[in-house]
């Protein structure tokens, strides 16, 4: 279950199932792309996950996967269904090139099918050994229509002898217009570069309007500004009938062909209908690999209970926004256990807090709605029953709610909800409300979502939550790491620690007076203070040691390195002292 409505657009998921989409190849994708929709049924997600990523491996290896021509001729075939309708020469040729595909596709999982059952890809061949083929319907089809949806003339006897009078008669016209206008140009009544053209049907002579008497015929048209008449010469009016004869026999022959076909496809039609739609879910699949390449996303160690242990986690959205801009984005390590579940994050404005909530919302959603997560393969990633999500301003003007009171509708609905299995996410925590009554009653919530082992990320800028966080066992703190001296974010999340708003050393960078800075750190006094420097000192000492810890490690391996290099420097100079003894014996 996912709250609020919203969460989709919150998150950025929105954009995702849109980038799905474009990326499918015909409707019939885009028509289960409108379809994806969260699940927590463990088998149903690792199917949806597993096919994706069988089919990611199939767009990285040499080989094709057989979707290019697909055509959503469902609605054709569902018309055609009625007797005594028909499918016309195009749509017939749509029909031929779905079919064509479902072909292909029957023998690329055959192919990969061995003789005991087990196929290369289990979970695809699941919805791939459902298609069907219709080898002879595509062989009818063929018969009737050549590649470029024309009706072949040996369809059947009658078209060709009607196609064979056609051409005879039309011979026979183009013969006799010649000779017309051959007179015409001796007698000087029409220019000898003029040229047939053709009115209703019927090939005319264009005559200038002083001498259309003089040719003996039926006009049928005159240009409009009056200067040329168009007139069917007597000689060729009879032929001309006999044309549009023989041209209204070809088309009643060619509907009686579509209809007698028509009736040969139609018991098959239900069954091409399942098979289209089975087309359909795979060519959506395939669109789902496709975002994930493009994304960097993989497939994660899933697990049937929540687990939170992710390594390189990014928001796809951000990151195609990034990458655009020929920027890098700053991944998040994030890992939630079953005594560290509620991830409560502090830190500076525009430090990456409410990015990094975002981020775990849409990267847990991807999962449960079967779109490959933008994290690493060792990363492990368990199933939520529901996702509730509060995060930007809710007032609403029609329900008389302000910006709190939205928030404390939310907390309700969480509490009234919320188990062992749900997934919390909140941003700036308490907020929108008198600071101390509103962390007050933010701590008294965290409390009880505690209580009833509750997962979450939350962020806060609430000191009371921090020390709550770090005396509670559930809780852990977090904070998103700014850089002191340059005085800018690094968007990267550090766990173990609160972290700094750094609101007096950004507002001396803003430029404000000294006096304003000066009274703040008064009136909130040395103690707020002081706890803002310690955690400041507490983020520059952990950065300090990790810095070390990174030297100290890169020369662990130079070391190890040189060593090796040593060791086998010395074993040849062995190898060579004995080959010289050798020599010397």
């Amino acid at each position: 279950m996912i709250y609020p409505d919203t969460f989709e657009h919150k998150i950025g998921f929105a954009t995702l199932r849109e980038w799905v989409a474009e990326r499918c190849i015909s409707t019939l994708g885009q028509r289960h792309t409108q379809e994806m929709t969260f699940s927590s049924d463990f088998p149903t997600v690792l199917h949806w996950l597993s096919s994706t990523s069988e089919m990611l491996s199939i767009l990285n290896s040499d080989e094709e996967f057989p979707l290019g021509s697909v055509r959503d001729v469902s609605e054709v075939l569902t018309h055609a269904r009625v007797p005594g309708t028909f499918i016309t020469a195009p749509e017939l040729l749509d029909v031929r090139s779905s079919l064509a595909v479902m072909s292909d596709l029957a023998v690329f999982f055959n192919a990969h099918r061995h003789d005991n059952g087990h196929s290369d890809y289990p979970h695809l061949d699941e919805t791939g050994i459902k298609i069907a083929s219709f080898p002879l319907t595509v062989k009818s089809i063929d018969r009737i229509i050549d590649r470029f949806g024309n009706i072949r003339d040996n369809a059947s006897p009658e078209l060709r002898e009607i196609r064979s009078q056609l051409s005879s008669t039309s011979g026979a016209i183009a013969s006799m217009m010649r000779r017309v206008m051959s007179n015409a140009v001796e007698a000087g009544y029409i220019e000898s570069d003029v040229t047939p053209s053709m009115r209703d049907g019927r090939l005319v002579i264009p005559v200038p309007p002083m001498y259309k008497r003089r040719i003996s015929g039926i006009v049928h048209d005159e240009s409009a500004s009056g200067k040329t008449v168009y007139i069917e010469p007597a000689e060729i009016v009879e032929a001309n009938n006999r044309v549009r004869e023989l041209q209204m026999e070809e088309r009643r022959e060619i509907t009686r062909i579509l209809i007698v076909l028509t009736d040969e496809l139609r018991p098959d039609i239900p069954q091409i209908i399942e098979s289209l739609d089975i087309v359909g879910y795979l060519d959506f699949i395939q669109a789902k690999a496709r975002l994930a390449r493009d994304i960097d996303a993989h497939m994660p160690a899933l697990t049937e209970k929540p687990e939170m242990e992710w390594y390189h986690a990014t928001h796809p959205v951000l990151l195609m926004s990034l990458r655009r801009q020929s920027k890098e984005i700053v991944p998040l390590d994030i890992t939630l256990t079953r005594d560290s579940r509620i991830l409560i994050i502090s830190g500076p404005n525009a430090g990456g807090k409410s990015v990094c909530l975002k981020t775990v919302g849409i990267v847990q959603y991807m999962l449960q709605c079967g779109l490959l997560p933008p994290v690493y393969e060792n990363s492990h990633m368990g199933i939520f029953a529901d996702i509730f999500i509060d995060i930007g301003d809710d007032q609403s003007i029609e329900d008389d709610l302000s910006t709190y009171s939205s928030h404390l509708r939310n907390m309700k609905y969480f509490l009234q909800r919320g188990d062992a299995s749900t997934l919390v996410l909140i941003d700036e925590f308490g907020g929108g409300t008198e600071p101390q009554i509103g962390g007050a009653i933010a701590q008294a919530v965290l409390s009880q979502f505690n209580d009833r082992h509750m997962w979450g990320v939350i962020t806060t800028h609430y000191q009371n939550l921090k020390h709550f966080a770090e005396d509670t066992d559930g809780l852990v703190n977090g904070s998103m790491l700014y850089d002191r001296h340059l005085m800018q974010p690094m968007f990267k999340l550090s766990i173990g620690n609160p972290g700094s708003s750094f609101a007096i050393e950004i507002a001396r960078k803003i430029g404000l007076p000294e006096i304003i800075i000066t009274d703040a750190e008064k009136i909130v006094g040395s103690d707020y203070i002081n706890l803002d420097k310690y955690l400041l000192d507490i983020a520059r000492d952990k950065r300090y040691w990790e810095n070390k810890r990174m030297a100290i490690r890169q020369k662990e391996k130079k070391i190890e390195s040189r060593l090796a290099q040593y060791e086998e420097d010395a074993e040849q100079l062995r190898e060579k002292r004995r080959e010289i003894l050798a020599e010397a014996k």
